[in-house]
């Protein structure tokens, strides 16, 4: 059974950081690009980060580009995403998600979803 385990959310003042984790069990772990999505109030879920299988490849999109940082430890079977200068749109729900060999910012191409973190970012 596979299992994606998000923690690390919490309440933040604009300008902190927060460090998220996804803890990932029952798949080979390094046979998936891993990716990061938010969902806020009201809202589709959205992209924020991928990273592909060996950690070579990562795309941010231009809201988190320079702020976030995604990263794998494929050893520990763990993703993480470092967020800095946090805004108060960056307040959502965040989801770590696993997708078989294949890089993309579609949510469709992504088999396995955590149960998600809230992040909650106050001005």
């Amino acid at each position: 059974q596979v299992q994606l385990v998000e923690s690390g959310g919490g309440l933040v003042q604009a300008g902190g950081s927060l460090r998220l984790s996804c803890a990932a069990s029952g798949l080979t772990f390094s046979n998936y690009a891993m990716g990061w999505f938010r969902q806020a109030p009201g809202k589709e879920r959205e992209f924020v980060t991928y990273i592909a299988r060996n950690g070579g490849s990562i795309y941010y999109p231009d809201s988190v580009k320079g702020r976030f940082t995604i990263s794998r430890d494929n050893a520990k079977n763990m993703v993480y995403l470092q967020m800095n200068s946090l805004k108060p749109e960056d307040t959502a729900v965040y989801y770590c998600a696993a997708a078989p060999g294949l890089l993309s910012s579609s949510e469709r191409y992504y088999d396995y979803w955590g149960q998600g973190t809230q992040v909650t970012v106050s001005s």
